[in-house]
């Protein structure tokens, strides 16, 4: 099999020197990896340090869909294995049991690897019944569960982006960034269903995004209509919050309502409260103490917001190019204060820089200290 081309960095720190709304605790970030042909989305992190990158199927060259990084030097290494890594529609090979385009990957407060495959490659709708997501066990490296969706949970215009889990409660909470909503999925049963249909929190806003002094147009002329996207649970699990792309506005919501099978629509539009203007961001993720971060997209940056509401840049820098998906550190791997995040390039792709090459400049994984540590969910 073809190795995707990648490095392990050690020792490499970049000096964060960004403000923002007048309040900065910035810091050094360090570079710990790159890929210089492959571009990953998603970055999940075990208890023991194990750290694993998803690359979606969306523009060429594409190898792998999951992988997990080795040690320096190290080639990476098809996750969990070739055979799930190696769907091809050109060979007609059943989709079954692999991975179609995989968006998202997080590991829970019970070291168990979630991989978020929304199966729509390039974003040309989803491959009926392919929608899924995938349970790996960390000890076996074995597929342990597969979720899948119908087109009721997942319809052709959807994009299942990302995902956080409340391992007390054995629920997942997915943000669809294609058609707007978030998906209750019940982990023990496998009964999915949407919520917050066309509600305003979870669709796009009309404003322009800037990065690098450039807007972000796609094909159309138009700015992109990105919808629910980043979403991060509370340490006691009992709040989402939840933020479209296209969009600076932060909103939250009790997940009791979410969890109620029974709650109509109205019912859980009313329980959506109105947060905060933000920043344009990708990814998101909170601590301890209840500090919201965000991949701040426009600005090559992670921003925080504290729960006083004060906006702080935590680190920024070239290198954060249109930074993409948080994962925390451990504590048994003494890094629990540690956010690791990947960078996407997405503003330098072929979707957005009118069919020029991809970028030459390498994706990376960074790690940074956070404000406070990661707290631990719901582990039961």
């Amino acid at each position: 099999m073809k190795q995707t081309l990648w490095s392990i960095i050690t020792g490499f720190g970049l000096l964060a020197a960004a403000t923002l709304s007048g309040c900065s605790t910035t810091r050094s970030f360090d570079v710990i990896a790159e890929s210089r042909e492959f571009q990953w989305t998603g970055i999940a992190v075990s208890r023991s340090g194990r750290v694993f990158v998803n690359y979606p199927r969306w523009n060429q060259p594409f190898d792998l869909s999951v992988a997990e990084l080795g040690a320096a030097g190290a080639p990476i290494k098809a996750y969990p294995d070739d055979a799930w890594n190696r769907w091809d529609p050109r060979l007609r090979i059943a989709p079954a049991t692999r991975f179609v385009c995989v968006q998202a990957i997080h590991v829970d407060a019970l070291d168990r690897l979630w991989i978020l495959d929304p199966a729509s490659p390039r974003f040309e709708g989803v491959v009926p019944g392919e929608a899924k997501l995938v349970q790996v066990d960390l000890a076996t490296n074995q597929v342990v569960n597969v979720i899948r969706f119908d087109a009721a949970v997942a319809p052709k215009e959807s994009y299942l982006n990302d995902i956080r889990v409340d391992t007390q409660r054995d629920i997942a909470y997915i943000t669809d960034s294609g058609k707007g909503g978030i998906i209750v999925v019940d982990l023990k049963t496998g009964a999915a269903r949407r919520t917050l249909d066309n509600h305003p929190s979870v669709l796009a806003e009309d404003i322009a995004i800037t990065i690098d002094n450039e807007p972000l147009l796609g094909g159309d002329g138009k700015t992109p209509q990105v919808h629910s996207d980043g979403i991060a649970l509370s340490a006691d699990a009992e709040t989402l919050y939840y933020q479209a792309l296209t969009g600076r506005t932060l909103y939250r919501i009790p997940t009791s309502v979410l969890r109620d099978a029974n709650a109509t629509p109205q019912q859980v539009a009313a329980a959506v409260q109105r947060v905060a203007t933000t920043v344009v961001t990708d990814g998101m993720e909170i601590d301890a103490a209840g500090n919201v971060y965000f991949t701040a997209i426009e600005r090559n940056a992670i921003v925080a917001r504290t729960p006083d509401g004060e906006l702080k840049t935590i680190a920024s820098g070239p290198a954060l190019s249109w930074p993409d998906s948080f994962a925390w550190g451990n504590a048994a791997a003494n890094t629990a204060d540690t956010l690791y995040v990947t960078t996407a390039q997405i503003h330098r792709t072929t979707m957005f820089n009118g069919g020029k090459p991809m970028p030459t400049t390498p994706f990376v994984v960074a790690r940074v200290r956070a404000l406070a540590p990661r707290h631990n969910c719901c582990a039961k």
